[in-house]
């Protein structure tokens, strides 16, 4: 089977990854059925034997020479390296066996190559990271000075444009190292100790001798062919067999896709396939882009998002007010379990000193509860997580897509750190998840042909979006002279632009990425749109124009006594009882509108609370509007709909009143 689509013009190929139960499996030679246990076990004692060779080749080959040969990319006769880790190792003789007296095929060997093989190479960019960092070691590590701050960018390789908590970590690890040994790492083998391995099988390094994948007449199934142990300790081939084990592929693999050999892993005792396959999709462009979708963090507010236009004069309009993606009901919960992990850990290390490896000790059964614990407090975090950054991206891509955009803005706080905004502040902003979530709004604006580009966000909230003056910040419109940070409020009075802090950090992103559009470039190894500098002549022309079209209201001054309003109103219209329905296909008069709001809870919260659930925040200074007991994610996670079009030309009450005397109702 071919590994690359055909593809049309204006065509690219793009490479997705979908998770796979497998639930059952058949022995082909005597057709013997195996269960999610069994197939588990079968594949559990394969993925034993690589990692343990895989381990023995990252043990024998953990050294900067032995890396810096594997990373030049070519190997001792000159010649260049494979692309394969398998193959490259094999290149430069690193070979490995299993232990004496089992027998495995070369197609085991290899996954085991190539598990050491990448793992190798990852850690050269790492070991170029602390070099360069040692080289240069600050005399107060946990402040450099700016002259210090570029000599370690120098030092670096592609450090100009490296976010700076990247270097801070890297810098936090080696001082907690002196602190240890009370000497400098010589490099980042010895700052960091072998890695382990893990177990899984790396198909894609085998041919048909050992895994094969086709799909079935249903596009929605595939069938895995590959050949697995009938014991722990395989003493000769007739030890391996062929097992048949059918996939049923998710709704989101497309029908044409082609499939690629899987990663096989046993997580929490099942069975599960890191699928890959590769479709043809719409070309992202990198320049080109006229609407654009402008997306700015927040930490209540997690997402605010607009669209602008340039015409073709250069002059950029937003399109709307606007919209936002509140999720403090579901970070209220995620800053609960991240408390409460803390508190386990805590705990569990409190234990281990007393323990100190002690198996008879009364507080080993304890210790093992609190394992389990802290593991299961660990995945609801994660799940949480996920469910978080996947709605969220959702929400974004959609909004561009209702608006026509060709390109999200978004701009790049990986150098944020937070830091002088108190203990639980800058812990909730340090724990958000805005990789995740670029991650996967990069993972679905490809299927439409949208390009994600990351805008550097220096400036974004503190200057106007239509005069680039430095704005004032109040608490709130109707208390100007209140300090605060949610409300903008422009000092120039020839422009007097107010408005939401993130509406204006909204607009100031897409316009930037408007006129930087030539500055967009594409990373090589990861394919992401990043725009590094932002330009003086080209950031003094992003800068958003006013709507053209206005609303227009009739005068509204009061010239006479406000109408008496009597004290018992009229009751609503679905309280009055409908009128007889009349004969023949006419309608009825509708009885009035439901109320969207929730006016009981779900019935969830009227249930015993499980683990899935999402409580009603504690009585602390943190309590997020909308936040129900038992209400669920959905519930807590609140996104505005669309608003993109242009207001219309007259908008007046009068003008409402005669088009419903027009209509008519009933």
């Amino acid at each position: 089977m071919s590994r690359k689509p055909l593809l049309a013009e204006g065509k690219a190929p793009r490479t997705a990854c979908a998770h796979v139960l497998l639930r059952a499996g058949t022995v082909e030679k005597t057709g013997e059925a195996l269960g999610a246990a069994a197939l588990a076990k079968r594949v559990g004692w394969a993925a034993a034997l690589v990692s343990g060779m895989a381990a023995n080749l990252l043990a024998a080959h953990w050294n900067a020479t032995d890396v810096n040969a594997l990373a030049s990319g070519v190997d001792g006769e000159g010649r260049a390296m494979p692309s394969k880790a398998w193959m490259a190792l094999r290149r430069l003789g690193w070979t490995v066996a299993p232990a004496e007296g089992l027998r495995v095929s070369d197609r085991i060997v290899r996954m085991a190559q190539e598990q050491a093989g990448r793992t190798l190479r990852a850690v050269k960019w790492r070991a170029d990271l602390t070099t360069g960092v040692l080289q240069t070691w600050p005399a107060e590590p946990g402040r450099r000075t700016p002259p210090e701050w570029d000599a370690v960018r120098e030092a670096v390789p592609g450090g100009r444009h490296l976010p700076s908590s990247v270097i801070t970590a890297r810098t936090r690890q080696i001082a907690a190292f002196i602190h240890r040994q009370g000497l400098l790492p010589a490099d980042v083998f010895e700052l960091e100790a072998t890695p382990q391995s893990a177990r899984m099988l790396l198909l894609s390094a085998c041919d048909r001798q050992q895994a094969t994948i086709a799909r079935g007449d249903d596009p929605g199934q595939a069938l895995l062919r590959l050949q697995l142990p009938t014991r722990p300790d395989p003493r000769c081939y007739r030890d391996w067999t062929w097992v048949a084990c059918p996939l049923t592929l998710p709704p989101t693999t497309p029908p044409d896709a082609l499939l690629h050999l899987p990663t096989l892993h046993v997580r929490h005792g099942a069975l599960r396939a890191d699928l890959a396959y590769t479709h043809a999709v719409p070309k992202a462009q990198r320049t080109g882009h006229t609407v654009a979708l402008g997306v700015d963090w927040g930490l209540n507010t997690l997402l605010s998002a607009g669209t602008v236009r340039v015409n073709d004069s250069g002059q950029i309009t937003a399109l709307g007010s606007g919209g936002s993606f509140r999720a403090a009901g579901v970070l209220a919960k995620q800053h609960r379990l991240r408390r409460e992990s803390e508190r386990l850990h805590a705990k569990f290390d409190h234990y281990q000193r007393l323990i100190a490896h002690r198996v008879e000790h009364p507080l080993a059964g304890k210790l093992e509860a609190l394992g389990r614990e802290m593991r299961h407090v660990s995945r609801r975090r994660s799940n949480l997580n996920d469910a978080l950054a996947w709605s969220a991206a959702r929400w974004a891509v959609d909004q561009a897509i209702a608006a026509g955009a060709t390109v999200i803005y978004i701009e790049d706080l990986r150098s944020m750190e937070a830091r002088g905004m108190g203990r639980t502040l800058n812990t909730r902003l340090s724990q958000q998840v805005r990789g995740q979530i670029v991650d996967r709004m990069r993972h679905l604006a490809v299927e439409v042909g949208m390009a994600v580009v990351a805008v550097p966000a220096r400036g974004t909230s503190r200057y106007c979006p239509r005069c680039l003056v430095p704005l004032r910040h109040r608490k709130a419109p109707d208390r100007p002279t209140a300090p605060g940070w949610k409300w903008a409020l422009c000092p120039n009075a020839d422009c007097g632009w107010q408005g939401d802090r993130d509406t204006g950090a909204w607009q100031r992103i897409a316009a930037r990425g408007l006129t930087h559009q030539v500055k967009t470039v594409t990373d090589r190894t990861t394919g992401e749109m990043v725009i590094h500098n932002v330009v003086d002549p080209l950031e003094a022309a992003a800068v958003v124009a006013p709507a053209t079209t206005q609303t227009h209201r009739g005068d509204r001054t009061k010239i006479g006594p406000t109408r008496h309003r009597t004290t018992r109103p009229a009751p609503r219209r679905r309280r009055a009882p409908s009128p007889t329905r009349p004969t023949g296909q006419v309608g009825q008069r509708p009885e009035g509108h439901a109320h969207t709001g929730w006016r009981w809870l779900p019935r969830a919260a009227h249930r015993h609370q499980g683990v899935t659930t999402i409580s009603t925040p504690g009585t602390g200074q943190h309590r997020p509007r909308g936040a129900a007991l038992g209400a669920g994610f959905h519930l807590h996670a609140h996104a505005s709909p669309p608003q993109w079009a242009r207001p219309t030309s007259d908008t007046s009450s009068r003008r409402i009143a005669q088009l419903i005397r027009n209509v008519g109702v009933g």
